[in-house]
């Protein structure tokens, strides 16, 4: 914490002492996450100036994407004046003539020269990705400092993305996020050209949408009592009559505006209602709507809540007419074409004991729980189908039996995606053990509280690859990318959301978008540190990361077996000793034997980290 205030105390003093002259700066190298695709950069210098003007192709100046550029140029204190055409000194965004396959929907090229900035796509997305890069080519300190004129190295540029579906998911149930807050995820997604925001928004812990039909959803199921102050997992009962504070929900006006707000960061909100289980909330505010021999008292949950017991009564024709009036209310909100249900974690017990989901089972001629589990899939898929929407859920909606134009979002390791892939459907790729970022992010005693026994590194989530090889061509087709996921149990505040993505984030969006012929550790992890400074600049908290270190063997032509040593932190500095105790620096790789048992230390910044571990092989 005291060094993110330093650095954003340091940033904003330079801009005090800057704003009246401003600087001059030669940028002397590009750092852009995720990396394209192709880049070439030379020893020429373009200057960019409050001289450069802004060339915008045949789009007027109301154009959404010009109208985005012009405004976050005027945050840099760089107010280009639209030229009627091309000219030396402009920014150029030009609408390829024809339309480049290489490209796509959402490609673009980026050249500097002698004349100026250059960036051209089939379409607006790929100008806004475009100029995303961009940004990323102007200084670290661009948004609090004033620069006079900047010296950009020329280069070309050729980039589109590996994965059409590219997705941040976030969890508002568990600890609400206002308006605001959404926001600044969607601009944190688009810097990193990531392209699905899929919003988790009921769950045990809080209903977090507005319904008219059913307001007690609102008035009862968006609230519970406040135990922030103490540990998830540690909470004091409920006290009796105790008022319930903590919570909230959106509008149907606050969900409009953000899903426009994204559009115009071209990306598109999926929202997540959960079907039939995570359902305290609902079963609160409507008990009605749970089974005949459940005898539970349910409440909006606070602090742990497993295992999730609370499921909606299969055999109730009311529940179908609820979630239909929900979606009713649900579907309009949100342009994009999908609807995830959920399906997850979906505990049958109260099933089991239930006469009328066992009459609803004997009707249907359904052999288990997981096939009316399935005819509740289908039933909501094919009610969101008439209005023209398709449904996403998580991979156990496969037990039961899902429709072909059901996507599946593979959350419990990669097989359920493989499985659907398989039989047909789309699949979108987030398992746990690389995109759950509400897992540590290094040594749990030395980050705060998270996801108990479980880990997910930076160099994990980077090691992720969404492509199963065992798939064939054609059913590799249906592999529409990944996303990471940020369940937010063990987090209650924006800075701590931050905190838990970044720079992980980072990892995920250049899995998503780069090509894995450029994709490089060490070269990532030196441009995460530039991205760091970026991030902290734009008052965003970025999280420490692991210092624990890892090795590689390998055995040479002479037979000699050979470790390497790897770190997560650019500009760790490591020692370590092979048995006698004595440490040294390591600075290439050294011999060892078979039971050489390597220890290790981390320094950073002159400062021992973490602990001394133990390597063996």
């Amino acid at each position: 914490m005291r060094k993110r205030i330093y650095v954003v105390c340091f940033l904003t003093v330079m801009a005090l002492l800057c704003v009246s002259c401003g600087r001059k700066v030669t940028v002397e190298n590009y750092s852009i996450i995720p990396k394209p695709a192709e880049i070439a950069v030379e020893n020429s210098y373009f200057t960019l100036s409050s001289s450069t003007k802004c060339y915008a192709g045949n789009m007027g100046q109301n154009d959404p994407v010009v109208k985005y550029i012009s405004a976050r140029m005027r945050q840099w204190h760089l107010s280009p004046a639209l030229a009627g055409a091309p000219s030396a000194n402009c920014l150029q965004l030009i609408v390829n003539d024809s339309y480049d396959p290489t490209l796509g929907d959402e490609g673009y090229t980026l050249d500097i020269d002698r004349d100026g900035i250059v960036i051209a796509a089939n379409g607006e997305r790929g100008l806004f990705y475009g100029f995303q890069t961009f940004t990323q080519m102007l200084p670290v300190d661009i948004a609090v400092v004033r620069y006079s004129k900047i010296h950009l190295p020329y280069c070309h540029i050729k980039d589109y993305p590996r994965f059409v579906w590219r997705g941040s998911h976030l969890d508002v149930s568990r600890h609400f996020f206002g308006v605001s807050q959404v926001k600044k995820h969607l601009d944190l997604m688009a810097q990193y050209k990531m392209n699905k925001f899929h919003w988790h928004l009921t769950d045990d812990h809080g209903w977090r949408i507005e319904i008219s039909k059913y307001p007690l959803l609102n008035d009862i199921g968006s609230w519970r009592v406040d135990r922030d102050d103490q540990p998830w997992g540690e909470a004091d009962p409920a006290g009796e009559d105790e008022q319930r504070t903590n919570g909230g929900y959106y509008t149907k006006a606050e969900i409009e505006e953000i899903v426009a707000y994204a559009a115009e960061r071209y990306i598109d909100v999926i929202p997540e209602i959960e079907i039939p289980g995570h359902c305290c909330a609902v079963l609160e505010a409507y008990p009605a709507l749970a089974c005949a021999e459940d005898d539970t008292t349910y409440t909006v949950q606070f602090g742990p809540y497993w295992p999730p017991r609370a499921i909606l009564c299969a055999g109730n024709d009311s529940v179908m007419s609820f979630l239909k009036g929900v979606m009713d209310e649900v579907i309009p909100l949100f342009p994009y074409k999908y609807i995830h249900i959920g399906g997850d974690e979906a505990v049958k017990d109260n099933w089991k004991r239930c006469p009328r989901c066992n009459k609803r089972m004997k009707d249907l001629k359904l052999k288990d729980y997981e096939q009316l589990q399935g005819w509740m899939i289908v039933e909501m898929e094919n009610y969101v189908k008439r209005q023209g929407k398709e449904i996403i859920g998580w991979d156990e909606i496969l037990d039961g039996g899902v429709s072909a134009d059901a996507t599946v979002m593979s959350w419990q390791g990669m097989k359920g995606g493989i499985a659907a892939a398989r039989r047909g459907n789309d699949v979108i790729m987030t398992p746990m053990e690389y995109c759950y970022l509400n897992f540590y992010q290094g040594n749990a005693d030395f980050q705060p509280p998270a996801m108990p026994n479980s880990l997910v590194t930076l160099h994990k989530v980077y090691e992720f690859d969404p492509m199963p090889a065992k798939l064939t061509a054609a059913q590799q087709k249906h592999i529409l990318g990944g996303q990471c996921n940020l369940w937010t149990e063990y987090i209650n505040t924006p800075e701590m959301a931050e905190y838990m993505l970044l720079p992980r984030l980072c990892a995920m969006a250049e899995v998503l978008w780069s090509p894995l012929s450029v994709k490089n550790w060490e070269d990532f992890r030196s441009r995460v540190a530039d991205h760091r400074l970026r991030l902290e600049a734009n008052d965003y908290r970025t999280g420490t990361g692991s210092f624990q270190p890892w090795a590689t063997f390998a055995k040479g032509d002479d037979g000699r077996t050979m470790a390497t040593l790897h770190w997560e932190v650019e500009g760790t500095v490591l020692y370590y000793h092979t048995g006698d105790g004595h440490f040294v620096r390591y600075t290439k790789p050294f011999e060892v034997t078979k039971g050489t048992k390597i220890t290790t230390v981390s320094f950073y910044n002159g400062m021992l980290k973490e602990k001394a571990y133990e390597i063996a092989y």
